[in-house]
């Protein structure tokens, strides 16, 4: 069995269906077909902890530029479908409890606010000027850019009264919040749909190619699709998709969870923002539970120093209870498996870790509550900056290592991604995001200068 599309798209994850959106309700791509062997959005899209910001490092301004290019989209698509997907602008909110640290919250804010992710207001005891706007709760109009450095800890204890009681600074990074990834992403897919866009339930097997170019693809079953065009947005599968066309698509895969479970106590409020500790630490264990985790080569690391990191926000409305809990301490290669692994420890030590920050979780060690654990594979270039652009055989194209960031980022890309397509004009950060970046020994070369500021 035979057919024809315009466009087709290995994966309907959030950076496929992004893409479809932007070609079919866009710029007028009428027969994009998705190819997927799994429902849309199920693979790596509805683990996500569906939160965004524009607030990211350098070297130079690709990554803000492109995020606020991606938020101001995100904005546009909640006022056009009466915020069907729940965006708020709650922020994110960095905790420090070490006063060395202050002078690294400092120039990590500085170093957005250059890049354009807006002004830093700094609110110490002695620095005057203006007072701190808390974050509303639902709205995502109307609040501040940029960032709040607080170190005044009366002004942390009069907003923040749940924190420790050591914590010295707090940087509240504005332009940041959360929404509903999977109404999001089926919102865009609707859309895509209601303009011809299709999904095909099935895996491709083979990308076909005559003279250097793209002519279709197969999938397993023997159908075909005749289509000049092909997009590689197979998520944690990107490598073993390029390969189908001779491309090496230089990324790993790490694994990354989180964990949800019912706040019945109300440690956490319903309108805090995202809280994140950004210190590291060792855990908070007796005597005999640290013996008991040297014995175990499996589980000793646990006795360590860990990363910071250790992030929690509430999840679901006002009269929701429902929190989710993240901390990423093993950022290393690992092979996918579908479904992932789950590690049985993690809502423990998420939540020993959140003590630090939110002394009242302690509650829950008594008997640590019934949680709900997923997890799904960060997609990563070396330096984590995603791939968005053509691939060096005519007609073929990429989308994707979105590594943590894929659904904030996925209407900026999408929309990239269809620029390229289509002939359109291309945006400045464009080059930033195309794989042929690593052809370029100046950019090589550069890579090995940069180093590592904090961002999840």
């Amino acid at each position: 069995m035979a057919s024809t599309a315009d466009v087709v798209i290995c994966g309907a994850g959030i950076a496929g269906i992004a893409a479809a959106h932007e070609l079919a309700k866009r710029q007028g791509v009428k027969n994009v077909v998705l190819v997927d062997e799994r429902p849309p959005l199920t693979l790596t899209s509805d683990k996500s902890s569906e939160c965004y910001r524009n607030w990211w490092p350098g070297p130079g301004d690709a990554m803000v530029a492109m995020m606020n290019r991606s938020i101001d989209l995100l904005e546009s698509l909640a006022h056009e479908s009466g915020n069907v997907f729940h965006l708020n602008r709650r922020g994110y909110v960095y905790a420090t409890a070490e006063a060395d640290n202050i002078s690294a919250l400092k120039r990590f804010a500085e170093e957005a606010s250059a890049l354009g992710a807006g002004a830093v207001r700094y609110h110490g005891e002695m620095a005057g000027g203006e007072s701190y706007q808390p974050a509303a709760a639902e709205d995502f109009e109307g609040q501040p850019q940029g960032a709040d450095l607080i170190t005044d800890r009366e002004l942390i204890g009069e907003y923040y009264p749940y924190l420790c009681e050591d914590i010295a600074a707090l940087l509240h990074v504005r332009r940041a919040g959360w929404f509903s990834a999977q109404q999001y992403g089926m919102y865009l897919l609707a859309q895509a749909r209601a303009q011809g866009a299709r999904v095909v339930s099935g895996r491709v097997e083979a990308v076909e190619t005559a003279g250097g170019e793209v002519r279709g693809v197969k999938l397993t079953g023997g159908e075909r699709i005749a289509a000049p065009v092909f997009v590689n947005a197979a998520g944690p599968l990107l490598k073993p998709v390029g390969e189908l066309l001779g491309v090496a698509i230089p990324v790993v895969n790490e694994l990354h969870m989180k964990a949800a479970f019912d706040d019945h106590r109300g440690v956490i409020p319903r309108e805090a923002p995202l809280l994140i500790y950004a210190d590291e630490q060792e855990l908070a264990w007796d005597e005999e539970e640290r013996a008991m985790l040297a014995d175990d080569d499996e589980m000793s690391w646990l006795a360590g120093r860990l990363p910071s990191g250790a992030h929690t926000r509430p999840e679901g409305g006002a009269h929701a209870q429902s929190v989710l809990m993240l901390w990423d301490v093993h950022n290393t290669e690992v092979e996918v498996v579908i479904p992932p692994p789950i590690d049985p420890m993690y809502l423990e030590m998420a939540l020993r870790g959140l003590i630090k920050l939110i002394p009242g979780l302690g509650v829950y060690l008594e008997k640590l509550p019934q949680p709900y654990i997923d997890g799904g594979y960060y997609t990563k270039t070396g330096e984590n900056r995603p791939l968005a652009g053509p691939l060096p055989v005519a007609g073929a194209y990429v989308i994707g290592a979105m590594s943590g960031y894929g659904i904030m980022a996925s209407a900026a890309l999408g929309e990239l991604l269809g620029a390229h397509i289509t002939g359109r004009a291309l945006p400045d950060y464009a080059a930033a995001f195309n794989i042929n970046r690593y052809q370029d020994p100046a950019y090589q070369r550069q890579l090995e200068t940069w180093g590592a500021s904090w961002q999840l």
